[in-house]
Protein backbone atom coordinates (compact mmCIF):
# COMPACT_ATOMS: atom_id res chain seq x y z
CA UNK A 1 0.00 0.00 0.00
CA UNK A 2 0.99 3.29 -0.63
CA UNK A 3 0.90 6.82 1.29
CA UNK A 4 -0.99 9.78 -0.20
CA UNK A 5 -0.14 13.15 0.54
CA UNK A 6 -2.35 16.41 0.25
CA UNK A 7 -0.60 19.55 0.25
CA UNK A 8 -0.83 22.94 -0.56
CA UNK A 9 0.43 24.84 -3.38
CA UNK A 10 0.51 28.26 -3.14
CA UNK A 11 1.81 30.78 0.23
CA UNK A 12 -0.05 28.89 2.24
CA UNK A 13 -4.11 29.14 3.44
CA UNK A 14 -4.81 27.10 0.49
CA UNK A 15 -8.04 25.12 2.80
CA UNK A 16 -6.17 21.96 3.38
CA UNK A 17 -8.37 21.42 7.00
CA UNK A 18 -11.30 20.91 5.05
CA UNK A 19 -9.99 18.73 2.23
CA UNK A 20 -8.52 16.49 4.79
CA UNK A 21 -11.55 16.72 6.84
CA UNK A 22 -13.23 15.67 3.78
CA UNK A 23 -11.32 12.98 2.32
CA UNK A 24 -10.72 11.19 5.98
CA UNK A 25 -13.47 8.55 5.93
CA UNK A 26 -11.59 7.20 2.87
CA UNK A 27 -8.46 6.41 5.10
CA UNK A 28 -7.34 4.59 8.30
CA UNK A 29 -4.71 7.40 9.39
CA UNK A 30 -3.93 10.98 9.22
CA UNK A 31 -0.58 12.30 9.42
CA UNK A 32 1.03 15.94 9.75
CA UNK A 33 4.10 15.44 8.45
CA UNK A 34 6.34 19.28 9.08
CA UNK A 35 5.56 22.71 10.36
CA UNK A 36 3.56 23.55 13.96
CA UNK A 37 1.32 26.18 15.43
CA UNK A 38 2.15 28.33 12.62
CA UNK A 39 -0.68 26.76 11.18
CA UNK A 40 -4.39 26.92 10.94
CA UNK A 41 -6.18 24.18 9.51
CA UNK A 42 -10.18 25.43 9.58
CA UNK A 43 -12.79 23.24 9.18
CA UNK A 44 -16.63 24.07 9.21
CA UNK A 45 -19.37 21.30 9.87
CA UNK A 46 -23.06 21.48 11.96
CA UNK A 47 -22.55 25.35 11.45
CA UNK A 48 -19.47 25.31 13.77
CA UNK A 49 -15.81 27.06 12.45
CA UNK A 50 -13.12 24.26 14.50
CA UNK A 51 -9.49 25.70 14.02
CA UNK A 52 -6.47 23.36 14.13
CA UNK A 53 -2.61 24.17 14.60
CA UNK A 54 -0.73 21.10 15.25
CA UNK A 55 -3.23 18.32 15.66
CA UNK A 56 -3.89 16.64 12.38
CA UNK A 57 -7.42 17.28 10.39
CA UNK A 58 -8.87 14.03 10.98
CA UNK A 59 -9.18 13.96 14.32
CA UNK A 60 -13.13 15.35 14.03
CA UNK A 61 -13.92 11.39 12.32
CA UNK A 62 -14.32 8.39 14.62
CA UNK A 63 -12.38 5.62 13.77
CA UNK A 64 -9.81 7.20 12.17
CA UNK A 65 -5.90 7.56 13.52
CA UNK A 66 -3.97 11.04 13.63
CA UNK A 67 -0.85 10.85 14.21
CA UNK A 68 1.95 14.04 14.54
CA UNK A 69 4.78 13.10 13.01
CA UNK A 70 8.20 13.47 13.56
CA UNK A 71 8.78 16.45 11.31
CA UNK A 72 5.96 18.53 13.31
CA UNK A 73 7.37 20.72 16.34
CA UNK A 74 5.09 20.96 19.16
CA UNK A 75 3.94 23.94 21.49
CA UNK A 76 2.71 22.16 24.37
CA UNK A 77 0.78 25.15 25.71
CA UNK A 78 -1.15 25.30 22.19
CA UNK A 79 -0.83 21.81 21.89
CA UNK A 80 -2.99 21.52 25.27
CA UNK A 81 -5.47 24.09 24.11
CA UNK A 82 -6.06 22.45 21.10
CA UNK A 83 -7.11 19.39 23.31
CA UNK A 84 -9.32 20.97 25.66
CA UNK A 85 -11.27 22.51 23.10
CA UNK A 86 -11.48 19.24 21.19
CA UNK A 87 -12.71 17.46 24.42
CA UNK A 88 -15.41 20.26 24.89
CA UNK A 89 -16.61 19.28 21.64
CA UNK A 90 -17.19 15.76 22.89
CA UNK A 91 -14.07 14.45 20.93
CA UNK A 92 -12.32 11.61 22.60
CA UNK A 93 -8.83 12.80 21.62
CA UNK A 94 -7.00 10.18 23.58
CA UNK A 95 -7.96 6.84 21.53
CA UNK A 96 -7.36 8.71 18.52
CA UNK A 97 -4.02 10.66 18.53
CA UNK A 98 -0.52 9.38 18.70
CA UNK A 99 2.75 11.88 18.76
CA UNK A 100 5.90 10.80 17.42
CA UNK A 101 8.89 10.63 19.96
CA UNK A 102 11.05 12.72 17.70
CA UNK A 103 8.58 15.48 17.37
CA UNK A 104 10.51 18.38 18.81
CA UNK A 105 9.26 20.84 21.36
CA UNK A 106 8.83 24.49 20.91
CA UNK A 107 10.69 26.16 24.22
CA UNK A 108 9.03 29.49 25.75
CA UNK A 109 12.80 30.71 25.13
CA UNK A 110 11.96 29.66 21.79
CA UNK A 111 9.16 31.94 21.02
CA UNK A 112 10.77 34.96 22.81
CA UNK A 113 13.96 34.05 20.46
CA UNK A 114 11.59 34.35 17.25
CA UNK A 115 9.90 37.97 18.63
CA UNK A 116 13.02 39.23 19.86
CA UNK A 117 14.93 37.95 15.80
CA UNK A 118 11.82 39.94 14.18
CA UNK A 119 11.93 42.91 15.94
CA UNK A 120 15.43 43.52 15.45
CA UNK A 121 14.82 43.37 11.61
CA UNK A 122 12.95 46.15 11.70
CA UNK A 123 11.29 47.25 8.50
CA UNK A 124 12.50 43.99 6.49
CA UNK A 125 10.67 42.06 8.60
CA UNK A 126 10.06 38.26 7.32
CA UNK A 127 6.22 37.84 8.48
CA UNK A 128 7.24 35.09 11.27
CA UNK A 129 3.70 33.86 13.10
CA UNK A 130 6.02 34.49 15.89
CA UNK A 131 5.40 30.57 17.50
CA UNK A 132 9.28 29.94 18.42
CA UNK A 133 9.02 27.57 14.87
CA UNK A 134 11.88 28.91 13.05
CA UNK A 135 14.52 28.54 16.44
CA UNK A 136 13.49 25.49 17.03
CA UNK A 137 14.09 23.91 13.86
CA UNK A 138 17.19 25.89 14.38
CA UNK A 139 18.16 23.55 17.59
CA UNK A 140 17.05 20.69 15.92
CA UNK A 141 19.05 20.95 12.72
CA UNK A 142 21.98 22.46 15.40
CA UNK A 143 21.31 19.21 17.13
CA UNK A 144 20.29 20.67 20.95
CA UNK A 145 16.87 20.50 20.50
CA UNK A 146 14.42 18.18 22.91
CA UNK A 147 11.93 16.14 21.77
CA UNK A 148 8.78 14.23 23.33
CA UNK A 149 10.63 11.29 23.70
CA UNK A 150 12.60 13.02 26.08
CA UNK A 151 9.66 14.45 28.33
CA UNK A 152 9.72 10.77 30.35
CA UNK A 153 13.65 10.97 30.71
CA UNK A 154 15.42 11.60 34.13
CA UNK A 155 17.64 14.15 32.85
CA UNK A 156 15.00 15.84 31.00
CA UNK A 157 14.45 19.50 33.28
CA UNK A 158 18.45 19.06 33.65
CA UNK A 159 18.71 19.38 29.82
CA UNK A 160 15.80 21.91 29.79
CA UNK A 161 17.49 24.25 32.53
CA UNK A 162 20.81 23.97 29.81
CA UNK A 163 19.29 25.12 26.77
CA UNK A 164 17.49 27.91 28.78
CA UNK A 165 20.75 29.18 29.40
CA UNK A 166 21.56 29.24 26.18
CA UNK A 167 18.78 30.88 25.20
CA UNK A 168 18.97 33.20 27.65
CA UNK A 169 22.84 34.35 26.66
CA UNK A 170 21.13 34.72 22.92
CA UNK A 171 18.37 36.79 24.42
CA UNK A 172 21.00 39.07 25.76
CA UNK A 173 22.42 40.60 22.17
CA UNK A 174 18.13 42.23 22.06
CA UNK A 175 16.60 44.57 23.02
CA UNK A 176 14.11 42.73 24.65
CA UNK A 177 11.71 42.83 27.87
CA UNK A 178 10.49 39.43 28.75
CA UNK A 179 8.90 37.65 31.57
CA UNK A 180 9.91 33.83 31.33
CA UNK A 181 8.41 33.04 34.88
CA UNK A 182 4.96 32.81 33.73
CA UNK A 183 5.17 31.39 30.63
CA UNK A 184 7.41 28.82 31.33
CA UNK A 185 4.55 27.88 34.71
CA UNK A 186 1.91 27.60 31.38
CA UNK A 187 4.65 25.25 29.49
CA UNK A 188 5.58 22.87 31.99
CA UNK A 189 2.01 22.41 33.81
CA UNK A 190 1.18 21.81 29.87
CA UNK A 191 4.13 18.87 29.81
CA UNK A 192 2.38 17.12 31.68
CA UNK A 193 -0.47 16.87 30.22
CA UNK A 194 1.75 15.57 26.96
CA UNK A 195 2.67 13.30 29.61
CA UNK A 196 -0.87 11.62 29.41
CA UNK A 197 -0.72 11.01 25.61
CA UNK A 198 0.36 7.89 23.71
CA UNK A 199 4.15 8.29 22.24
CA UNK A 200 5.36 5.78 19.24
CA UNK A 201 8.00 5.57 17.56
CA UNK A 202 5.99 7.40 14.49
CA UNK A 203 7.90 5.78 11.60
CA UNK A 204 7.77 2.29 12.45
CA UNK A 205 4.27 2.84 13.27
CA UNK A 206 3.43 4.63 9.33
CA UNK A 207 5.14 1.94 8.01
CA UNK A 208 3.70 -0.75 9.88
CA UNK A 209 0.00 0.43 8.97
CA UNK A 210 1.23 0.74 4.86
CA UNK A 211 2.44 -3.06 4.96
CA UNK A 212 -0.99 -3.83 6.63
CA UNK A 213 -2.81 -2.07 3.72
CA UNK A 214 -4.02 0.65 5.44
CA UNK A 215 -4.99 3.41 3.91
CA UNK A 216 -2.58 6.55 5.13
CA UNK A 217 -3.14 10.62 3.92
CA UNK A 218 0.04 12.36 5.24
CA UNK A 219 -1.55 15.97 5.58
CA UNK A 220 1.19 18.98 4.72
CA UNK A 221 1.11 22.55 6.49
CA UNK A 222 2.09 25.77 4.77
CA UNK A 223 2.27 25.48 1.24
CA UNK A 224 4.86 24.81 -0.79
CA UNK A 225 5.88 28.67 -2.18
CA UNK A 226 6.63 28.85 1.57
CA UNK A 227 9.48 25.91 1.25
CA UNK A 228 12.71 26.41 3.23
CA UNK A 229 14.21 25.04 -0.21
CA UNK A 230 11.89 25.97 -2.87
CA UNK A 231 9.81 28.84 -1.56
CA UNK A 232 10.25 32.69 -1.89
CA UNK A 233 13.35 32.60 0.24
CA UNK A 234 13.99 34.20 2.76
CA UNK A 235 10.40 34.89 3.30
CA UNK A 236 9.34 31.16 3.47
CA UNK A 237 8.86 28.75 6.62
CA UNK A 238 11.40 26.62 8.08
CA UNK A 239 10.21 23.04 7.15
CA UNK A 240 10.21 21.49 3.93
CA UNK A 241 6.52 21.84 2.92
CA UNK A 242 6.73 19.94 -0.43
CA UNK A 243 5.80 16.15 -0.55
CA UNK A 244 9.48 15.32 -0.62
CA UNK A 245 9.11 16.09 2.93
CA UNK A 246 6.52 13.11 3.73
CA UNK A 247 9.51 10.98 3.46
CA UNK A 248 12.01 12.76 5.89
CA UNK A 249 8.38 13.71 8.42
CA UNK A 250 6.99 10.73 8.86
CA UNK A 251 9.94 8.34 8.07
CA UNK A 252 8.77 6.89 4.65
CA UNK A 253 10.90 5.51 1.75
CA UNK A 254 10.00 7.77 -1.63
CA UNK A 255 8.78 4.57 -3.33
CA UNK A 256 5.93 4.68 -0.33
CA UNK A 257 4.28 8.13 -1.85
CA UNK A 258 1.56 7.32 -4.17
CA UNK A 259 -1.03 9.97 -5.37
CA UNK A 260 -0.50 13.63 -4.64
CA UNK A 261 -3.55 15.83 -4.30
CA UNK A 262 -2.40 19.93 -4.37
CA UNK A 263 -4.56 22.26 -3.37
CA UNK A 264 -4.80 25.78 -4.39
CA UNK A 265 -7.21 28.66 -4.28
CA UNK A 266 -9.08 30.06 -7.37
CA UNK A 267 -6.88 33.30 -6.73
CA UNK A 268 -3.98 33.85 -4.78
CA UNK A 269 -3.39 34.92 -1.52
CA UNK A 270 -0.54 35.55 0.92
CA UNK A 271 0.66 36.58 4.79
CA UNK A 272 3.07 38.44 5.50
CA UNK A 273 6.03 39.75 3.80
CA UNK A 274 7.68 38.81 0.63
CA UNK A 275 7.51 38.94 -2.92
CA UNK A 276 3.45 38.28 -4.71
CA UNK A 277 3.45 38.91 -8.28
CA UNK A 278 -0.61 39.25 -8.85
CA UNK A 279 -1.00 40.90 -5.35
CA UNK A 280 -3.91 43.81 -6.10
CA UNK A 281 -3.77 47.09 -4.46
CA UNK A 282 -7.04 48.20 -5.69
CA UNK A 283 -10.58 47.92 -4.83
CA UNK A 284 -10.74 44.28 -6.43
CA UNK A 285 -8.13 42.95 -3.76
CA UNK A 286 -10.46 44.07 -1.34
CA UNK A 287 -13.68 43.12 -2.50
CA UNK A 288 -11.67 39.30 -2.72
CA UNK A 289 -10.26 39.04 0.47
CA UNK A 290 -13.82 40.05 2.31
CA UNK A 291 -15.56 37.96 0.28
CA UNK A 292 -13.02 34.92 0.62
CA UNK A 293 -12.92 36.27 4.86
CA UNK A 294 -9.12 36.09 3.79
CA UNK A 295 -7.76 36.62 8.01
CA UNK A 296 -5.26 34.39 8.78
CA UNK A 297 -6.41 31.45 10.66
CA UNK A 298 -3.56 31.59 13.09
CA UNK A 299 -2.48 35.47 13.52
CA UNK A 300 -5.67 37.04 12.43
CA UNK A 301 -3.76 38.77 9.92
CA UNK A 302 -5.44 40.66 6.92
CA UNK A 303 -4.49 38.68 3.65
CA UNK A 304 -2.75 39.80 0.50
CA UNK A 305 -4.91 38.79 -2.59
CA UNK A 306 -4.59 38.26 -5.73
CA UNK A 307 -5.33 37.06 -9.28
CA UNK A 308 -4.07 33.31 -9.69
CA UNK A 309 -0.43 32.62 -11.17
CA UNK A 310 0.26 29.86 -13.31
CA UNK A 311 3.75 30.52 -13.59
CA UNK A 312 4.34 29.37 -9.83
CA UNK A 313 0.93 27.07 -9.59
CA UNK A 314 2.94 24.87 -12.66
CA UNK A 315 6.57 25.20 -10.29
CA UNK A 316 4.84 23.71 -7.63
CA UNK A 317 3.11 21.04 -9.32
CA UNK A 318 6.40 20.17 -10.86
CA UNK A 319 8.05 19.76 -7.51
CA UNK A 320 5.80 18.01 -5.49
CA UNK A 321 4.71 15.35 -8.50
CA UNK A 322 1.22 16.38 -8.16
CA UNK A 323 -0.84 13.72 -9.57
CA UNK A 324 -4.18 15.79 -9.05
CA UNK A 325 -5.54 18.94 -7.86
CA UNK A 326 -8.57 20.76 -5.88
CA UNK A 327 -9.89 24.38 -6.44
CA UNK A 328 -10.52 25.94 -3.59
CA UNK A 329 -12.76 29.08 -2.85
CA UNK A 330 -14.56 29.11 -6.40
CA UNK A 331 -17.45 30.50 -4.92
CA UNK A 332 -15.05 33.73 -3.79
CA UNK A 333 -15.10 34.49 -7.58
CA UNK A 334 -18.54 34.66 -8.22
CA UNK A 335 -19.96 38.42 -9.15
CA UNK A 336 -16.29 39.42 -11.06
CA UNK A 337 -17.66 40.05 -14.56
CA UNK A 338 -14.28 39.09 -15.62
CA UNK A 339 -11.44 36.85 -14.21
CA UNK A 340 -8.07 37.13 -14.92
CA UNK A 341 -5.11 34.72 -14.86
CA UNK A 342 -1.46 35.17 -14.79
CA UNK A 343 0.16 32.84 -17.65
CA UNK A 344 3.27 34.51 -18.63
CA UNK A 345 5.96 36.91 -16.40
CA UNK A 346 7.92 39.49 -18.24
CA UNK A 347 11.09 39.16 -16.71
CA UNK A 348 14.37 41.16 -17.28
CA UNK A 349 13.00 42.11 -20.98
CA UNK A 350 11.97 38.52 -21.45
CA UNK A 351 8.47 36.55 -21.68
CA UNK A 352 9.38 33.46 -19.19
CA UNK A 353 6.70 30.81 -17.60
CA UNK A 354 8.98 29.93 -14.42
CA UNK A 355 9.65 30.82 -11.19
CA UNK A 356 12.94 33.68 -11.33
CA UNK A 357 16.06 32.97 -8.67
CA UNK A 358 15.26 36.62 -7.88
CA UNK A 359 11.23 37.15 -7.18
CA UNK A 360 12.02 40.51 -6.04
CA UNK A 361 13.14 41.90 -9.08
CA UNK A 362 11.91 45.14 -9.87
CA UNK A 363 11.27 43.89 -13.37
CA UNK A 364 8.99 40.82 -12.83
CA UNK A 365 5.63 41.79 -14.32
CA UNK A 366 2.67 39.37 -14.39
CA UNK A 367 1.40 38.92 -18.18
CA UNK A 368 -2.60 38.31 -17.57
CA UNK A 369 -5.25 36.67 -20.35
CA UNK A 370 -8.81 37.42 -19.33
CA UNK A 371 -11.64 35.22 -18.90
CA UNK A 372 -15.15 35.62 -18.58
CA UNK A 373 -16.72 35.70 -14.73
CA UNK A 374 -19.72 34.35 -13.29
CA UNK A 375 -22.33 35.47 -11.17
CA UNK A 376 -24.04 32.91 -9.68
CA UNK A 377 -23.91 32.01 -5.95
CA UNK A 378 -22.60 28.54 -6.12
CA UNK A 379 -23.17 28.20 -2.78
CA UNK A 380 -25.76 25.94 -2.85
CA UNK A 381 -25.05 23.62 -5.75
CA UNK A 382 -24.59 19.73 -5.15
CA UNK A 383 -23.60 18.86 -8.44
CA UNK A 384 -20.91 19.97 -11.23
CA UNK A 385 -23.78 19.96 -13.68
CA UNK A 386 -25.06 22.89 -12.09
CA UNK A 387 -21.63 25.26 -12.68
CA UNK A 388 -22.24 28.12 -14.94
CA UNK A 389 -20.88 27.64 -18.14
CA UNK A 390 -18.32 30.33 -17.49
CA UNK A 391 -17.03 28.33 -14.77
CA UNK A 392 -16.97 25.22 -16.36
CA UNK A 393 -15.17 27.60 -18.65
CA UNK A 394 -12.28 28.14 -16.13
CA UNK A 395 -11.80 24.92 -15.02
CA UNK A 396 -11.48 23.59 -18.32
CA UNK A 397 -8.81 26.21 -19.15
CA UNK A 398 -6.75 25.69 -15.83
CA UNK A 399 -6.33 21.48 -16.41
CA UNK A 400 -5.22 22.64 -20.09
CA UNK A 401 -2.53 25.19 -18.60
CA UNK A 402 -1.60 23.32 -15.79
CA UNK A 403 -1.87 19.65 -17.98
CA UNK A 404 -3.43 18.17 -14.67
CA UNK A 405 -6.71 17.13 -13.73
CA UNK A 406 -8.83 19.11 -11.30
CA UNK A 407 -10.58 16.78 -9.19
CA UNK A 408 -12.27 18.76 -6.48
CA UNK A 409 -14.07 21.69 -6.52
CA UNK A 410 -14.76 23.66 -3.03
CA UNK A 411 -17.71 26.21 -3.37
CA UNK A 412 -17.62 27.07 0.12
CA UNK A 413 -16.43 26.65 3.92
CA UNK A 414 -18.63 23.79 4.87
CA UNK A 415 -17.99 20.41 4.39
CA UNK A 416 -20.73 19.73 2.38
CA UNK A 417 -19.93 22.22 -0.02
CA UNK A 418 -17.55 20.28 -2.02
CA UNK A 419 -17.43 18.77 -5.58
CA UNK A 420 -15.67 15.82 -6.51
CA UNK A 421 -15.93 15.21 -10.50
CA UNK A 422 -14.53 12.33 -10.34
Amino acid sequence: MKLDVLLGLQWGDEGKGKLVDVLTPDYDVIARFQGGPNAGHTLEFNGIKHVLHTIPSGIFRENVVNVVGNGVVIDPVIFKKEIEALTKLGVDVSSRLLISKKAHLILPTHRLLDQASEQSKGTNKIGSTLKGIGPTYMDKTGRNGLRIGDIHSDSFENRYNNLVAKHKKMLAHYDLQYNLDEMESDWLDAIKSLKKLKAIDSERYVNQMLRDGKKVLAEGAQGTLLDIDFGSYPFVTSSNTVSAGTCTGLGVAPQSVGNVLGIFKAYCTRVGSGPFPTELFNGTGEEMRVAGNEFGATTGRPRRCGWLDLPALKYSIMINGVTSLAMMKADVLSGFETIRVCVHYEYQGERIDHLPFDMEDPSLKPIYTDLKGWSEDLTGMTAESDFPESLNDYIKFLEAELATPISIISIGPDRTQTINRN
